[in-house]
């Protein structure tokens, strides 16, 4: 189970936005998080990893508190090992599709498995610049993956990809998402596309 409660002030445009979120989810979930640009969905997502500090908050996962400021815990990124699927893929230029995957896990097999998900076991010896957007964004995902995190964070991360490929993807994710117990938060613009398997969704206002 993941218990989130941030409050962050953000500066947006000529002003500043006041973050309050929320969320409370159960082990093995997929909650949806939409709202207006600027609204500070993305933040929300790098407070609970640990890469944005909020001026006041609570993260608890499965028991472990990651961030309690009112007691003064904040568990650094490597701590809290959740996987992040950034919205600008923030792959690595001179790492192959492979080395990225073995850059976060040993397991020769998971590789192998996770490359197949992701339509990208025949492109397994190139770089991020010889894969298309929606490859790279595939690739991304997987990355996120590969620890097998048992929380998962998702900015935006199917919008490279058509409709075939995405709904191919979901559809595997979920089987794997499921097996795993893996509780996945997803930022995305499109409710649509997630309608199938979201089990939540939270609206974050500007």
């Amino acid at each position: 189970m993941i218990v989130a409660e941030i409050h962050k002030k953000l500066t947006a445009g000529h002003g500043q936005v006041d973050l309050q979120v929320k969320l409370q989810a159960e082990k093995g979930s997929i909650t949806v998080i939409h709202g207006p640009s600027g609204a500070g969905k993305t933040t929300f997502l790098k407070i609970i990893a640990g890469l944005t500090h909020a001026n006041q908050g609570l993260v608890v996962i499965d028991d472990q508190v990651w961030l309690d400021t009112a007691n003064g815990i904040n568990l650094l990124p490597q701590q809290r090992k959740a996987g992040f699927v950034f919205q600008n893929y923030a792959l690595f230029p001179n790492m192959t599709v492979r080395r990225h995957l073995e850059y976060a896990t040993s397991d020769a097999l998971w590789i192998t498995e996770l490359l197949k998900i992701g339509g990208l076991d025949g492109l397994a010896d190139r770089k991020p610049d010889y894969l298309s957007g929606g490859q790279q964004q595939r690739l991304a995902i997987l990355r996120a993956m590969a620890n097998k995190p048992a929380l998962l964070l998702m900015d935006e991360p199917f919008s490279a990809l058509d409709a075939k490929t995405k709904a191919g993807l979901l559809a595997d994710l979920k089987q794997l998402w499921d097996k795993l117990q893996t509780t996945v938060i997803i930022v995305s613009h499109n409710l649509q596309e997630l309608a199938g398997i979201a089990t939540g969704e939270l609206y974050i206002e500007s």
